[in-house]
């Protein structure tokens, strides 16, 4: 089943920037998933369990850091119109 992924990580310290992209590079890593990057959120499509397998996984390691929130919305369809 193919999905997408709208999410945001907010990383409740002073330096936000750094653990944000570096989610979002730990998330590129999986040459099987298409990322598109905006200043608000980022998406992720691709093969659900994919998608959500690498989203957990990645979350889990910015829960490192001490009050991180990630916010999400998912649909059960492949939102992604922009070509690569």
């Amino acid at each position: 089943m193919k999905t997408s992924v709208e999410i945001s990580y907010y990383p409740l310290n002073i330096e936000y920037v750094p653990p944000i992209r570096d989610f979002i590079d730990r998330i590129r890593k999986n040459q099987n998933l298409r990322i598109r990057v905006s200043g608000m959120s980022t998406q992720v499509f691709g093969e659900y369990d994919e998608v959500m397998g690498t989203i957990t996984a990645e979350m889990k390691r910015s829960f490192e850091i001490p009050h991180s929130v990630f916010v999400m919305k998912v649909i059960n369809a492949d939102l992604d119109t922009k070509p690569e």
